[in-house]
């Protein structure tokens, strides 16, 4: 049986603490990267929510300006690669044309992650979004803070954000700071204004610091955020809260690619050509729309025809070998990999099977890398992958193939703490 889809990367599940000596460089919509195969944008979606028009708008935009594909990231945002030189006016106006600027200050602290398979939660995303935009407060935000607004089910909530807020029954809504044992109670009307409440309370708390933490888990000792003061700013604010000290946070799996209702489709590598984009779009329009998952797949909810075209590059196998399968950008795209890393996964996607999950990564920085420690790293180096499992590295075989099933075959080890 193969694994489920490993988790994304988190800017917290390192063991070595996290210091930033320097200026928030996260790309956006409007601040591009200059990547060895041209610029990017990142474009954030709130919850991860597109209507088919403005998917199809991204598509304009990739081809108009790009490489012709659309990456999906680990937050249910879209990037767009291979940007021409001089495109940013021309691309900021398309997208704001598509409503995916609507303030172009707070455009990369837009980062808010959504149960997928949940409408109930997209009144929220579109609450707590309309109160980002009108905050100047909060553009002091790094574009790595995280808001995960979860029914209930315990999907995002696992993703380790910044701001959880978790649905209950009776219209409650706990609102979680970082990784705190507790949380705070509040009617689930007020919780997207809670949510923004709790982001004014981390940038008070940096600012009392006198450091630069991008996220709750780096402030500093003595700066940590505490519920009790938490619920006294709600409740100054005029939200009524109850703090509630120890929460049993429940945790379910990610959405499996599959033909069931919502359809849930996974790009390899979570990159599309404009095509395959399309194919998505045109089911979309016969549905509610598309929702980007942190898992880099797409949920189709209504969608009344999911039929694919068999010959479309996209999986829809709950146990297809994809699912465990993840790796950096590599080469030509940037100028630190020491390999074509999507290219050689590629070619033994489906020879090199295993419980475990596999990430390629094209030089020692490994970005991208899966949560936690269930998963076998494939690093490329000046003489072939060099492979290890659990932090151990594996003796070098001239069959990478049959290294990496005996790898994901024959270790085993306890669950990490941050792997669900």
């Amino acid at each position: 049986m193969l694994a489920a889809m490993p988790q994304p990367p988190s800017a917290v599940s390192r063991d070595e603490p996290v210091i930033r000596d320097r200026g928030d460089a996260c790309p956006g919509a409007l601040r591009l990267h200059a990547a060895d195969d041209g610029y990017l944008a990142r474009v954030r979606i709130p919850g991860g929510a597109l209507t088919a028009h403005q998917a199809s708008l991204l598509a304009s935009a990739a081809d108009r300006f790009g490489d012709g594909h659309l990456e999906l990231t680990s937050r249910g945002n879209v990037q767009l690669r291979g940007l021409v030189d001089g495109c940013g006016a021309g691309l900021a106006e398309l997208l704001d044309a598509a409503g995916l600027l609507p303030a172009p200050a707070h455009e990369r602290v837009r980062n808010i992650v959504a149960t997928p398979t949940s409408q109930d939660v997209l009144p929220w995303v579109r609450e707590l979004d309309r109160l980002l935009c009108a905050n100047t407060r909060v553009t002091a935000l790094s574009g790595r803070f995280l808001f995960a607004l979860d029914d209930g089910r315990g999907d995002v909530a696992a993703l380790e954000p910044d701001v959880t807020v978790l649905g209950r029954p009776g219209d409650q809504a706990l609102v979680r700071l970082g990784a705190a044992a507790g949380a705070v109670a509040v009617a689930a009307r007020e919780a997207p204004r809670a949510a923004l409440l709790a982001a004014e309370y981390f940038l008070d708390a940096v600012d009392a610091a006198g450091a630069r933490a991008w996220r709750v888990a780096e402030l500093p000792a003595g700066h940590t955020l505490d519920d009790g003061e938490f619920a006294s700013r709600l409740a100054a604010a005029g939200i009524d809260a109850v703090r509630v000290p120890a929460v049993d946070w429940p945790y379910c799996a990610p959405p499996l690619p599959g033909p069931h209702d919502p359809l849930c489709v996974l790009p390899p590598f979570g990159r599309l050509s404009t095509d395959q984009w399309r194919v998505l779009v045109q089911v979309a329009e016969h549905g509610d729309g598309l929702r980007i998952t942190p898992w880099r797949t797409v949920v189709l909810p209504g969608a009344t025809d999911p039929a694919l075209p068999a010959d479309a590059g996209l999986v829809v196998s709950p146990d297809s070998p994809w699912l465990s399968v993840t790796a950096c950008t590599g080469r030509p795209g940037c100028a630190k990999s020491l390999a074509d890393v999507r290219a050689d996964a590629r070619a033994l996607v489906d020879r090199a099977r295993g419980p475990l999950p596999v990430h390629w990564s094209g030089c020692e920085r490994r970005c991208g890398h899966p949560r936690g420690t269930q998963w076998v790293d494939a690093l490329a180096t000046a003489d072939g992958y060099r492979l290890s499992v659990h932090g151990r590295t594996l003796p070098n075989r001239p069959d990478l193939a049959a290294a990496l099933t005996a790898a994901r075959e024959n270790t085993s080890s306890p669950q990490s703490p941050k792997t669900q």
